[in-house]
Parts: C-alpha cells; structure tokens; sequence
C-alpha cells in the first residue's frame, strides 16, 4: 500500500493522445490511500468516487467527485477554506452545490455527511468472514482494465495510481480492439498511440515499485482470429482474449472459434469465457454453449489462463466450469475487468471463487513477479 503523502508522479500532461484520452492532473502527494481517509477535501471526494465505482453507481454521479476532486488539486488548502467559508466553491469549475458540501465539511475537520453515507453503503467487506483475503494478498498485479481511451471511465494515470495505492507492482491496461465500436475499440495508429502514453506514465511514476504494461482485450472474431495486427499484438505485454460478439452461435462453431484464439501464440489470457451476466443493469445473459473441456484442454497445453473474471454481474466461469478448468490444470488470471478505479478492489471476489475451488496460489499467474509474468506472456 502506498501511503498517503509519498510522491511519485507529478500533474503534467501526458503526450501522446488526444485531449480526451492523454491529460491528466492528478498529484500523487495527495492521493487518498482506498482503504481509509486521510481528511482533506480531495480525499474525500476520491474515496466517495472510489466507493461509488466499486458499487458500480451511476458515472455521472462518479464523475462529479472527481471533476471537484480534480478543480481543486492545486488550490492551496488555506484558499479552500476561505472559499469554504465564503461560500464561493460553487465559482470553481467542476464544483456543485453537493460537492461544495463536502469540501466545506472536510476543510472545517469534520468527516463529510455524504462520505459517510457512501462508507455505509459501498465501504464494507466484499466477501464474508474474510474469504478469499489470504489470496488477494498474494496477487501481484491486475491483467485486465479498462481507461477512458476505451469505455472505461478515468484517465489511464488515475488507473495506475488507484493500482499503486491497492499494493500492485503491475496493471496491464487492456482497452478493447477496433471490431468493438461501441466501445470504442483502439485501431493500431489508437494503440501505437496510447503505448506512448503507457511509457509517459511509466517515467512519470518511476520509483513508485510499479509498472503499467501494454495490453489489449482483443476480440475474438468469428474464424478465431483476433482482431487486431500481429505487428501491434507483438508489441505488447499481455494480451486478453475474449469473445463479444455472436455469443449464442452454436456450440460447434463456437467451439472451433475459441479454440482457434486460444491456440494464437498472441494470446496470453482467455477473458470472461462464457460471457454470461448474472446480474447488474444490462440484465441477464446466458452462458455461451461450447465444449468447455475441448477449450480447457487447448489452454492448459497451450500454457493459456482462464480468467477468472472478478466483476460482480459476471463471475465468471461458473463454478462448474472453474473447477473442470483446475482439474485439467489451466493456469488462472483473477481480474477485475475494472472500467474505473474503484473497481479495481474487485479481484477480492475472484479470489474468493478460487479459493473456494481449492485453485494452488502459484497456477494464478498475477501472483507471479512481474519479471516471470512477462516471461511467460512473451510469444
């Protein structure tokens, strides 16, 4: 865990991207550390932000916090509380009425009425009588994530930081390729763009114990083949391969498809495999149906990981398919799939599911070093 008060990055534009997809203002010397409050406003308003996103809130609910938390990063906090007191934080860019209110409590030393609420809500333990816990503190890193380049919704930076601040050595950034337009999928001029940024925030957060890698959530098209370059797959680190298109076709055809990604030197992880949704906003989906044994088998001999994706409308695989995939020895990857930074807290109920199954600790390939990791994922 890094505590609050270190410094290893500094607010600077990162170059490399367009406006939307580069800049970031973020401190590192007033970071909230995640698991508590450290009493100033811009903690505040990043640990409601972080428990709003664990509790997957509405965006533009989460967005608010941390537009406040952003107007605010380079006031001094003797101007706050004058603001506070006048009543004049509403003049700030990015500040409301409901945000001023939470600056003026913090600033005035008191703990704020809307981050104590959210703490009721969204701040306990995610699992019971502390599953999965022994696990989680065995991960080294997260293989799956998402940044606003995508359909994630924060800046990449503020992924890493909230990474560094959960006791990660490493996130692998995975936004989603060209085919999944509505997620705005990277094209390779996108990506070859955004591994600059990966290597500014890197220097930037040089000293911090971390590394951010280069990776992709590449889609599985219909023939097996992934939809991206092998020239920009072969530039990067780890490679998520998941299908999101077509998901009821039938089990043959489906069967062959997975089987063909999965047997790609490119691909280092099979992401949400059955692409099921248990609950959540979008509803209920059923399970993919394919030979589940068949594309087991072609991961544990193509040294492969299953994934076993974290977020809690997927829980992915079911329990059934977990433990045929620990029986015919797969590997496992526990991610979050986190499309903002509080959800990068949800590996916790990966590993509680892991645990669960009796899966060894070191078939779990992010609780390897990062050294070993990129060994492995290397083609």
């Amino acid at each position: 865990m890094v505590p609050t008060g270190s410094s290893t990055a500094c607010g600077q534009t990162i170059p490399g991207g367009d406006a939307e997809e580069g800049s970031v203002d973020q401190r590192a010397d007033q970071r909230v550390d995640e698991e508590g409050y450290d009493g100033t406003p811009v903690a505040a308003l990043r640990r409601i932000a972080f428990l709003l996103e664990r509790g997957r809130a509405d965006s533009y609910k989460v967005k608010a916090y941390r537009r406040a938390a952003s107007s605010i990063l380079a006031l001094d906090p003797d101007d706050v509380a004058a603001r506070a007191a006048a009543g004049t934080l509403t003049e700030l860019s990015g500040v409301g009425a409901s945000t001023a209110r939470v600056i003026a409590q913090a600033a005035a030393g008191r703990m704020p009425e809307k981050l104590a609420e959210v703490e009721a809500e969204y701040g306990g333990p995610q699992t019971a009588d502390g599953a999965g816990t022994a696990l989680r503190a065995r991960l080294r890193g997260d293989l799956h994530s998402h940044s606003d380049w995508s359909d994630g919704g924060s800046p990449i930076e503020e992924m890493a930081m909230t990474a560094i601040e959960l006791g990660h050595d490493y996130l692998v950034l995975t936004d989603h390729s060209p085919r999944l337009k509505v997620a705005r999928g990277l094209s390779a001029e996108r990506l070859a763009r955004q591994l600059d940024v990966v290597a500014a925030v890197n220097e930037h957060l040089a000293g911090a114990g971390f590394r951010l890698l280069r990776g992709i959530e590449v889609d599985i098209l219909d023939d097996g083949s992934l939809d991206q370059t092998d020239e920009m797959l072969g530039r990067l680190d780890v490679r998520v391969a998941s299908v999101h298109s077509k998901l009821a076709m039938d089990p043959d055809p489906l069967t062959r498809r997975m089987i063909a990604a999965v047997r790609n030197p490119f691909t280092n992880v099979l992401g949400h495999c059955t692409g099921r949704l248990v609950t959540g906003s979008r509803g209920v989906r059923k399970e993919s149906r394919f030979d589940a044994r068949a594309v087991f088998e072609a991961c544990a001999e193509e040294g492969v990981a299953v994934e076993i994706n974290s977020r809690p409308e997927r829980r992915d695989p079911p329990t059934r398919l977990l433990e045929l995939a620990r029986d015919i020895g797969c590997l496992f990857s526990i991610d979050s799939d986190a499309h903002a930074p509080g959800q990068l807290d949800y590996p916790l109920l990966g590993c509680e599911r892991a645990e669960a199954a009796g899966i060894d600790a070191d078939r779990i390939v992010n609780t390897w070093p990062g050294e070993r990791l990129l060994e492995w994922a290397t083609p």
